[in-house]
């Protein structure tokens, strides 16, 4: 009985996590991107990023310990104006070449609410754009779709998937996005979209 009991703590650390899974958000069907939009009175700029890669672990009966990260390569962005793009990785603006990451770290998860596989919740994190590193809240909404990874890559690999759904704001100005820009023709406020999907392959 002894032994059986000793066994049985032995496990319990095993079961407790069990149920954690971490998710690979390196897609490669290059489907993951983030979007962006700079609402202007004068001009409307959006584009897109499809560099996206990073880590999410998370245990679903307890999403509020989620930890990780997503990161962005900044050479991915891209709008449809060549020399617009030009300009917004050069170093006046992104300088991609001395900031290569966009990098979001999951600091805390706040105003969890659950309902069947899916939870929204305020995620606190730090945001680091152009060398600058900042913390910043932004609303998401998670959900854990068990054993549908063969449905995404035609059934090459079987698995669980975790779409992340998240759209936020935050201004240009505060992370030395070319500060002195006129506001009235690119917006200081940044719109972000992001709709991605990690794998957690079995």
């Amino acid at each position: 009985m002894k032994i059986l009991t000793l066994l049985a703590a032995l496990s319990l650390p095993c079961a407790l996590t069990a149920a954690e899974q971490t998710f690979d958000f390196k897609d490669p069907k290059g489907v993951n991107h983030a979007s962006f939009t700079l609402d202007a009175p004068l001009e409307a700029i959006s584009g897109n990023a499809n560099g996206v890669s990073g880590t999410l672990t998370i245990d679903p009966a307890k999403p509020e310990a989620t930890k990780g990260s997503i990161t962005v390569d900044a050479k991915t962005l891209s709008v449809e104006n060549s020399l617009m793009k030009q300009h917004m990785l050069g170093a006046d603006w992104m300088d991609v070449e001395k900031n290569p990451a966009i990098i979001f770290t999951v600091d805390s998860l706040s105003d969890v609410k659950k309902t069947g596989d899916t939870v929204t919740a305020t995620v606190k994190g730090k945001f680091s754009v152009k060398g600058v590193e900042k913390e910043i809240s932004v609303p998401a909404k998670v959900t854990l779709l068990p054993g549908r990874l063969a449905d995404r890559t035609g059934g090459k690999l079987k698995g669980d998937l975790l779409v992340v759904r998240s759209e936020f704001t935050f201004k240009r100005s505060d992370y030395g996005i070319n500060p002195k820009a006129p506001t009235d023709k690119v917006s200081d406020e940044v719109k972000i979209t992001l709709a991605i999907a990690g794998s957690s392959p079995k």
